[in-house]
Parts: structure tokens; C-alpha cells; sequence
């Protein structure tokens, strides 16, 4: 008489299926305070940063560095298991199962031939572009060498051969950085977001504005954060042109042409409307005070 049960087809297995469709979409703190990914597609420099201890080479693979769109890969494997350990699952691994489908949905992209191409390309730079770092995660700092994803593989193919099933092996030092819970939540709109550099000033300002009223930079100390590779006067205008819009997703952002300086304020914050924040700014108070750079 055959089993009622099937067998345990993964008892041996090593890793996680990403299967929470609600789960809120989180970062790591390290990425978001160092510019890891290119703002622009094909870019093919070797790029340093430098800012204190800290030092960050990003070198290319052959598709070229990984771009701050391919970080949604990181992101969504990374609320994934973020996801996981606040339910109390004990399963995490570093290397994350999940359906492309539910991945291109999540992340605001496509869901014809093109989106499967597309996220195929970002595996590849992904997993070309190397990392050289002493940054710190999870109360260790060592210098080492790594790629953005260790490994991706198609595990499940549909009857038009497109991918349906990916599995991807983060690095160990994100994976650190996960249980460590050094993640951030980010908004949900962050996936509507066009432009590269508007990602990245995101990212910015959700790391440093935390639960503050406000935070202040020179500009030419967000330029610097930023990795971007425009000059300081069209970067002065980038943002100008982001300010203006008000598109920036929980954040109002401020520019102060006289100051040379940009301020985020939170949007459910207590500093009002943009039209109020304009108004202060605008005391001579306010506009007469001297403004120190910010780290």
C-alpha cells in the first residue's frame, strides 16, 4: 500500500524560498550610505570612494557595473528574509528562491518578454561586478573582496523557455548585514522612480534623515554621497529640478541656491507643506544663518 505522503523532495536544502508577496520592501544601511552601484547603464570605470575610514572599489564585470536599478534584486531578496526572521521563520539562508513573475510586480516593471530580459541583464552585472571594502557589517571590518551576488541560476524555465524560477547567492557581507537587521524600510514609491540619481538621493536621505525633523548637506557634500559623475554645477541643477517637483518619494526636498545647501524634511513630519517649509526659508532668520557641512 503506497504512502498517503509525498516525500520530502528538499530535506537537504540550503535555501530560501522567497513566497511573502506583502513583505514591505527594506535595505541595507551599508549600501544606502555608499555609492556601490553606477547611476548610469553601460558604465565601465573602475570607481573609488573614499569618506573617513571607509574606501569602496567597484570594479566592472564584461556587462559592465551593476546600476542602481539592478539593486532591485538586492532589495527584494533582502525584504524577503527581512520579512522571514520578523515572523519568527528560522529558514534563511543566503540564497534566495523566488518566482521572477512576483519579483517584476513587486518592483513596478514589466511583465513582458522585456522585463525577463531585462532582469536577466542585472543578474549578470550583478554577479560581474566586484566589490574591494573595508566597510563594517554586523561588528566586523575587514577588508575583502566580493561580487554583488555571489551566484544566480534559472532553476524553473516556462514553456516559451523564459525564466520562471531564479535562485541568487547574496554575499556573505550583505547576508551579515541582514540578520544583523541593519535594514531600512524604504517607501513603496521608490520603484516608480525614473531617474538613477533621484534613487540614489533617496536612498540618501532615508539613511540620514531617519526619525529626524530634518537633515542638512552642502551640496557638495550630497554630490560626493551621491557617486554621481555629473559635474557640481549640473548636479546643482539636478536637484534643483528635483526640489521643484516635489516627487521625491517621504521627502520634501529644499534647495538653497544663496547656502549652497539642500535640506530633506520627512512628509508626515511636523514641518508642514512645501509652501510652509518655502516660507520659512525664505525669514531672514533663517536665510542668515550659517550653515556647517554635514557629514
Amino acid at each position: 500500500m503506497g504512502s498517503h505522503l509525498r516525500p520530502d523532495r528538499h530535506i537537504q536544502r540550503d535555501f530560501f524560498i522567497a513566497d511573502i508577496l506583502d513583505a514591505a520592501p527594506k535595505d541595507d544601511t551599508a549600501s544606502m550610505e555608499h555609492p556601490l552601484f553606477a547611476l548610469r547603464a553601460g558604465d565601465k570605470r573602475v570607481r573609488t570612494y573614499e569618506r573617513g575610514n571607509y574606501k569602496v572599489e567597484i570594479q566592472p564585470g564584461p556587462y559592465g557595473c551593476a546600476t542602481i536599478h539592478d539593486k532591485d534584486v538586492w532589495i527584494y531578496c533582502i525584504s524577503q528574509l527581512m520579512e522571514a526572521v520578523n515572523r519568527g521563520r528560522d529558514d534563511i539562508s543566503r540564497t534566495v528562491r523566488f518566482v521572477a513573475y512576483d519579483f517584476l510586480v513587486t518592483t513596478n516593471r514589466p511583465v513582458a518578454g522585456v522585463g525577463y530580459d531585462r532582469m536577466a541583464d542585472a543578474l549578470r552585472r550583478l554577479s560581474g561586478t566586484r566589490i574591494e571594502t573595508n566597510i563594517e557589517t554586523d561588528g566586523k571590518r575587514e577588508r575583502a573582496g566580493f561580487g554583488l551576488i555571489d551566484a544566480w541560476k534559472v532553476v524553473e524555465r516556462g514553456r516559451d523557455n523564459r525564466m520562471t524560477a531564479v535562485e541568487v547567492t547574496l554575499p556573505d557581507w550583505l547576508f551579515r548585514s541582514v540578520k544583523a537587521r541593519h535594514v531600512l524600510t524604504l517607501d513603496r514609491d521608490y520603484f516608480r522612480l525614473r531617474k538613477p540619481l533621484d534613487r540614489r538621493i533617496y536612498e540618501i536621505a532615508r539613511k540620514h534623515c531617519g526619525i529626524q525633523p530634518r537633515w542638512r548637506a552642502t551640496t557638495a557634500t550630497l554630490h560626493e554621497k551621491s557617486g554621481s559623475s555629473a559635474t557640481l554645477r549640473e548636479f546643482r541643477r539636478l536637484i534643483k529640478g528635483l526640489s521643484d517637483s516635489n516627487e521625491l518619494p517621504g521627502y520634501h526636498v529644499v534647495f538653497d541656491h544663496d547656502a549652497d545647501v539642500v535640506t530633506f524634511y520627512p512628509k508626515n513630519g511636523r514641518a508642514g507643506s512645501m509652501a510652509q517649509i518655502r516660507d520659512l526659508l525664505k525669514k531672514p532668520a533663517y536665510t542668515k544663518k550659517k550653515v556647517t557641512k554635514q557629514a
